[in-house]
């Protein structure tokens, strides 16, 4: 069985935490060993764990939040999360209350549709949170946030909230910025086990693309939630539940407002396209409407709140 340990661990196991390594010996290989038998048998073969424990800075942890989706954290990072494959990037979304994994999604660079997907996963597998609590990304805070003067401020003027803000803003989910990565140090945890973790476990499962390894993650969440996940202070969640007659696609999307020329059409990102409704040209005023754009929905409308379809133009 020692011999046995030594060479999964040199092999088949190389890249995994000697945490985790005990965890699979006895979920793939059958060994049933305690970690400090792992351990030692090991150390003692000169083998050392690839997670290294440094001594760390002491930051005084803020008490969880009592009750589950009062505080939910959002962040993405960067890594090599295929073994031998280029870095990109996973989005994530942890339960201040619980510590339990909420929403994870890869996407090649840290992006809104990443962030957009998260929010997704959130709402339709638990309900609409209290808070989000995340960094001052451009995507969620604009550049000119907390830069207007007084004299501006008492004239009215305001700063537009970023496209992600707005989506918020529609679901009634109230956004809260950290100035440091030690402020939201659960999702800054949640990286380094999830670094450790995850290249293992699709290296076991033969997952080499970024497709695979999203579908993948569900199951993961699972697993990682049973055994790390914690009670909440108290039992009643702060999720609200969507109402059914919202359609989400509809919120989480960029909106931007165009105007409607002749033969109800209008110009958007350089393209010409005509309003339809059940596949036929709608006959529209000329006015202002929004425009709806997502690579789940693809391009829409709204107007006098009824969203319609489009159709591509050649030309004017």
């Amino acid at each position: 069985t020692r011999d046995s340990i030594i060479e999964l661990k040199q092999t088949k196991y190389e890249e995994a935490n000697f945490n985790h390594f005990q965890e699979l010996l006895e979920k793939y290989e059958e060994i049933q060993v305690s970690y400090s038998t792992v351990h030692r048998v090991l150390i003692e073969a000169g083998i050392k764990s690839p997670k290294s424990h440094r001594k760390r800075k002491v930051h005084h942890r803020r008490k969880r939040k009592p009750q589950k989706g009062m505080l939910v954290q959002i962040d993405a990072s960067p890594y090599e999360w295929i073994i031998g494959e280029n870095s990109f990037d996973l989005h994530g979304a942890i339960d201040d209350a619980t510590g339990e994994i909420l929403a994870l999604y890869f996407t090649p660079n840290e992006c809104m549709e990443g962030y957009f997907e998260i929010v997704r996963q959130v709402v339709t597998n638990h309900g609409i949170p209290a808070s989000l609590y995340c960094d001052r990304h451009t995507i969620f805070v604009s550049p000119n946030d907390g830069k207007l003067s007084i004299e501006e401020q008492l004239d009215g003027k305001i700063v537009n909230l970023t496209q992600f803000g707005r989506a918020m803003e529609e679901l009634g989910i109230n956004i809260i910025k950290a100035y440091s990565p030690q402020a939201k140090g659960r999702i800054e945890r949640l990286w380094g086990t999830l670094q450790s973790r995850l290249p293992v476990e699709f290296k076991i499962r033969g997952i080499t693309t970024m497709e695979a390894a999203n579908a993948f993650l569900a199951a993961f969440i699972d697993e990682y939630n049973s055994k790390f996940g914690v009670e909440p202070e108290d039992p009643k969640l702060a999720f609200r539940t969507l109402d059914s007659d919202i359609n989400l696609d509809y919120i989480l999307c960029i909106k931007e407002e165009r105007t409607i020329i002749e033969g109800s059409a209008f110009s958007y990102q350089g393209q010409y396209y005509q309003l339809t409704k059940n596949g036929k040209k709608a006959a529209m005023p000329k006015a202002k409407l929004t425009v709806l754009n997502s690579s789940r929905i693809g391009v829409k409308a709204i107007y006098a709140d009824i969203v319609y379809d489009t159709k591509a133009l050649a030309e004017r």
